[in-house]
């Protein structure tokens, strides 16, 4: 733990518009109580500026994370308390709840007023990097980006990203827009963009958010030395639950284990290993506490050569994972279903 507070996060270029951030990001949005019950605002802003201290200044949060916005209120309190200069925001719009029902909005007028609503929550007056954090499937990509564009001329957004977009929807967009970065879950235990869509966004220069990087706490622990609270929607997730949890279980086992081979805990190396595989790879982590933070933080100091990455990805092969990555109610919103229509 000493050793890893002496970390300092280094910088590096997301994307070719320009826009810098630290190499490895926070994931705020666990704070508000996604996966877990959610923290008072003081102890969420006092985790956040640890992560400033630490080199962290690059963070991800969403107008959907937290029961009315909480996510959001409680990032721009803590941006009072840091150089706003020197941080790199990122938030998103897109996902809406309409009688009970979540729903996927990408209007031109949704766009603007989620803009407007996020900077006023924020207490800021520009947004770094603005997501679309769904892709609504019954509005042109064209028209979306559109008012994204019109948004940056404003000054009212620095750069533009996608979260969970198609092949097809990336190229459209990229061609109205130059896009800064795709957000996409990416981690040991879920590769499935590695074929098509990262080649992709290198070919066109474009950063890639690697969200759920520790694949929602499991390479943490989660379900499997920690048990998860009743108010976790991972005790309903696909791979947290019943035959699919036993079985993956094995495969936490053989991470640990090899995580003891390099020196390091398995979140560690499951970072590591991500981190390895670019430095457009932006990993965002999230934790509720401290000691999480410094562990997460220590990843970045692993080296790994190329035969200790094929060890690694040999560990943790893709027909041993049992169950779907995401919920259910959000298959159909997965980035091989993202295509808009024609303009």
């Amino acid at each position: 733990m000493e050793e890893n507070q002496r970390i300092q996060v280094p910088r590096v270029k997301l994307g070719s518009p320009g826009l810098e951030v630290s190499r490895l990001g926070f994931g705020c949005g666990g704070l508000s109580g996604i996966w877990n019950a959610p923290v008072p605002h003081e102890a969420g802003c006092s985790l956040i500026k640890r992560a400033f201290e630490k080199g962290i200044t690059f963070f991800d949060t969403s107008d959907a994370y937290g029961r009315d916005h909480d996510n959001e209120i409680m990032i721009g309190k803590a941006l009072k308390e840091l150089p706003r200069e020197q941080i790199q925001l990122a938030t998103k719009f897109g996902i809406a709840t309409e009688e009970g029902q979540i729903v996927i909005r990408g209007s031109p007028e949704y766009v603007r007023e989620c803009c407007e609503g996020s900077l006023k929550r924020l207490g800021i007056d520009y947004i770094d990097l603005y997501f679309q954090h769904r892709v609504d499937t019954r509005v042109a990509i064209e028209d979306t980006v559109g008012e994204l564009k019109k948004l940056v001329e404003e000054g009212k957004i620095k750069y533009i990203g996608l979260s969970e977009a198609s092949i097809d929807t990336i190229k459209r967009a990229h061609a109205i827009h130059p896009i800064t970065a795709v957000q996409m879950e990416y981690s040991l235990w879920t590769r499935e963009i590695e074929d098509e869509l990262i080649p992709l966004c290198r070919e066109l220069g474009i950063g890639i958010v690697a969200y759920s990087p520790l694949g929602h706490g499991f390479f943490g622990g989660k379900a499997v030395v920690e048990s998860l609270p009743a108010e976790s929607l991972l005790a309903v997730h696909p791979r947290f639950t019943g035959e699919n949890l036993e079985k993956n279980k094995v495969i936490y086992q053989k991470v640990v284990d090899l995580a003891a081979k390099h020196g390091c805990t398995a979140p560690q190396l499951a970072l590591a290993w991500l981190l390895h595989q670019g430095d457009d790879i932006i990993p965002i982590p999230g934790t509720r506490k401290v000691e999480n933070l410094e562990n997460n933080i220590g990843s970045v100091a692993i080296k790994l050569s190329q035969d200790e990455m094929r060890e690694i990805r040999d560990v943790v092969t893709m027909n041993e994972v049992s169950g779907e990555r995401e919920f259910e109610v959000f298959t159909k919103y997965s980035w091989r279903y993202a295509d808009t229509p024609a303009r």
